[in-house]
């Protein structure tokens, strides 16, 4: 029996007869776990029942971001828009890199930026008052070269 999947709110799956039924999925705040109830056949024909639960690999670098203080997470968005900016370069001078980066590179600064403007929202900052620290934030960044230029140096030159 070929497996069927229910599209909308994952309702069931039918694989050989068993039937597998999406125990929990909260539709107001889906926070990246999914537990799938599948009950299964055991030798004696008693029926035991699997939980599987999967949690986004973006929840798990959320919570690393979320230990980081303020200035951690300022200093980590620096080295990786540095990161961006040399793969840009590398981009521009025909090197050979990887197009993944750029999108990973992105999603990790969004993360942590995100993180940052909660804490801002948890404080009760407004998006004007937001905007004035961001500003006065990037005129005190010192910018630096990434650790990954750094080592591509040291590369070269060995």
């Amino acid at each position: 029996m070929a497996a069927t999947l229910l599209c909308g709110n994952l309702g069931s799956l039918s694989l050989a007869g068993a039937s597998v039924k999406h125990v929990s999925s909260s539709s107001t705040a889906f926070n990246g776990q999914s537990r799938i109830h599948m009950p299964s056949v055991a030798k004696g024909g008693k029926c035991r029942s699997l939980e599987v639960s999967a949690m986004a690999k973006s929840q798990d670098e959320l919570k690393n971001i979320r230990q980081m203080s303020d200035e951690e997470i300022g200093a980590s968005v620096v080295d990786l828009k540095g990161e961006l900016f040399v793969l840009r370069c590398k981009q521009a001078t025909r090197q050979e890199y990887k197009s993944s980066e750029f999108r990973r590179i992105r999603k990790q600064i969004a993360r942590m930026l995100t993180v940052r403007r909660e804490r801002e929202l948890e404080q009760g900052i407004n998006k004007r008052e937001s905007r004035k620290l961001d500003r006065e934030w990037k005129k005190n960044v010192v910018i630096k070269p990434p650790s990954s230029l750094a080592t591509l140096v040291k590369a070269e030159s060995s």
